[in-house]
């Protein structure tokens, strides 16, 4: 079994999200981390509405965030197949907070989007910022990670899509 990413876009955002983009941070991440086997991720796109019941319900925190990550950890006595390395977990994103962040930082909402799926997924390894250190060491490897993958490709002109500025 291949690596399955599973790529969830509220409908408002539909035609503006690039699932390839995002398919390929995914990959990347689980690729510069030195994951070998199958598994799965869920990537879910939602507004800071979506976000901010998820952030309250699951840690007490009633308002909205840029990106969440539910490890998926299968528990004990779940059947897998041989070899299968399993599910990995969820990452969910606010696609308002995204627009926001890439405004900010000068690059495109495609970019930001990498960004913070690469942030989501090595969160579903284990890494954790929560602590100067964390925080430093995730931003380099994240930092890398997007400078590994080719910037998402400009717009055509009339599309629904944001411009990319090219900041990384």
């Amino acid at each position: 079994m291949p690596l399955l990413v599973d790529i969830q876009v509220a409908p408002q955002y539909d035609a503006l999200v690039n699932p390839e983009l995002l398919q390929q941070a995914v990959a990347a991440t689980l690729e510069h981390q030195g994951w070998r086997g199958d598994g799965e991720v869920v990537l879910v796109i939602t507004d800071d509405e979506g976000i901010r019941r998820l952030n309250l319900e699951f840690r007490d925190t009633d308002s909205p965030t840029d990106v969440l990550a539910f490890s998926g950890a299968l528990g004990e006595g779940f059947v897998t197949p041989e070899g299968y390395s399993g599910y990995l977990g969820d990452v969910v994103i606010s696609y308002s907070r995204a627009e926001i962040q890439a405004a900010e930082a000068g690059h495109s909402v495609d970019r930001e989007l990498q960004l913070l799926t690469i942030h989501g997924v090595l969160h579903l390894m284990g890494l954790d910022d929560s602590d100067e250190a964390g925080w430093q060491q995730m931003t380099a490897i994240q930092n890398e990670i997007l400078g590994s993958l080719a910037p998402p490709p400009t717009p055509r002109e009339g599309t629904t899509r944001e411009g990319a500025a090219g900041r990384q």
